[in-house]
């Protein structure tokens, strides 16, 4: 058995072999920079208007209107002291401008512009280069691309971008008992859900699974299906038959495929009978089966790896402080990430913590970490990490 900090330190220490590609830039959202980009050229490229309103020429509180620039004109516009034009936000601004004075305070009166103020040297101008300069670093390699980003590499002319390429992930789940929904089921027999909930946060979190698969409890299937499965992914996600009951064939048959053991159980709660394994460039989680406990371990423990997978710069979810709002004792006797709603800047730890109650998850935004046997108070800071 290992440590919460053991267990991510191997997980970290992990050499990955990363591979890129070029993609559109309509279909990188998500994705991580293989390479660092730089401006192809000064953003903005010329001076232009930050505002609807008036180029003036000269600081006065009246001038000669004597034209009009539109937003993507390409004409050459020359002021003279004391001539103004009527300009659109993001048109350049013409030759010898001084300002630009907001449409709201001025007027005009046979051909004559009055400023209700006088205007400032530069004023109301996007200069040339304020906010990239040629050549500058736009995004380090490794930057995750949201929807700012594309923005901004849209802006450059830029239609494809080289990135890190994603994982491909398959998901197995265990279980004689498992019935898919909308299937009638026998006494004794439940609803399989945990596919559901790993494609889903796999979705949540900008990935995708290839395929998955339901196995019986049977040591052959176990290990056939484990076999297909390895044919055609990066990442394995199983679930459930990874504890120590008779039925549970899911260790036995990873390591008959060549999976070797990095890690096997994790001092906490939820989600202690966790396995993580590689076999050459592939990685296996054996999640536990109940719900709660496979959620917990992946966006503890998969979700950096994958993120790690696909090239980030930074992983795992970063962690924010809370006051807490009521006590709260852990006497679970592992360290604990309790299902938890962080709302108007504070944490209450919800009821239902049982490893199968999924709907107090469902019900929270958050994982508050309590160690083991810390009695808090209300106002006491706690760890968060925050899930929706």
């Amino acid at each position: 058995m290992v440590t919460i900090s053991e267990a991510l330190r191997i997980i970290d220490e992990q050499k990955i072999n990363l591979k890129s590609q070029t993609l559109p830039l309509g279909e990188s959202l998500g994705y991580a920079l293989s390479k660092d980009t730089l401006s192809p050229f000064h953003v903005p490229e010329f001076d232009n208007s930050a505002m609807d309103g008036y180029a003036l020429c000269g600081l006065y509180q009246e001038y000669r209107l004597v034209g009009e620039v539109a937003a993507g004109e390409s004409k050459e516009v020359r002021l003279s002291d004391g001539e103004a034009v009527r300009i659109f936000t993001g048109a350049k601004v013409p030759h010898a401008t001084s300002a630009v004075m907001m449409q709201e305070k001025t007027s005009v009166e046979s051909g004559t512009l009055f400023l209700d103020e006088m205007p400032r040297i530069g004023q109301n101008i996007r200069k040339r280069g304020g906010q990239l300069s040629e050549g500058q670093l736009v995004f380090g390699k490794g930057h995750v691309l949201a929807p700012p980003s594309l923005s901004l590499m849209g802006s450059l002319g830029l239609e494809h971008l080289e990135v890190f390429s994603k994982p491909r992930v398959n998901i197995i789940t265990t279980g004689n008992e498992l019935v898919p929904p909308g299937q009638p089921k026998a006494e004794g027999q439940i609803y399989e859900s945990n596919s559901y909930a790993i494609a889903g946060v796999l979705q949540q979190f900008g990935f995708q699974h290839q395929h998955k698969m339901q196995i019986k409890d049977d040591l052959e299937a176990t290990k056939k299906g484990i076999k297909n499965a390895l044919e055609s992914c990066d990442v394995l996600l199983v679930s459930g038959g990874i504890s120590v009951g008779d039925y549970d064939f899911v260790r036995p048959a990873l390591e008959a495929n060549g999976v070797d053991e990095l890690f096997y159980k994790v001092l906490q709660k939820p989600g202690k009978p966790l396995y993580f394994g590689r076999r050459t460039n592939q990685f296996v989680f054996a999640l536990p089966g109940n719900p709660a406990s496979s959620l917990t371990c992946f966006y503890m423990y998969v979700l950096p790896l994958l993120q790690k997978f696909s090239g980030y710069g930074k992983v795992g979810l970063p962690t924010y402080q809370f006051p807490l709002s009521h006590a709260y004792e852990n006497n679970f006797g592992r360290p604990s990430f309790l299902k938890a709603h962080v709302f108007n800047g504070k944490v209450e730890i919800l009821d239902g913590q049982g490893s199968s109650m999924i709907q107090s998850m469902a019900l929270g935004n958050a994982l508050a970490f309590v160690d083991d046997g810390i009695q808090l108070k209300e106002g006491d800071m706690v760890d968060c990490k925050l899930i929706s």
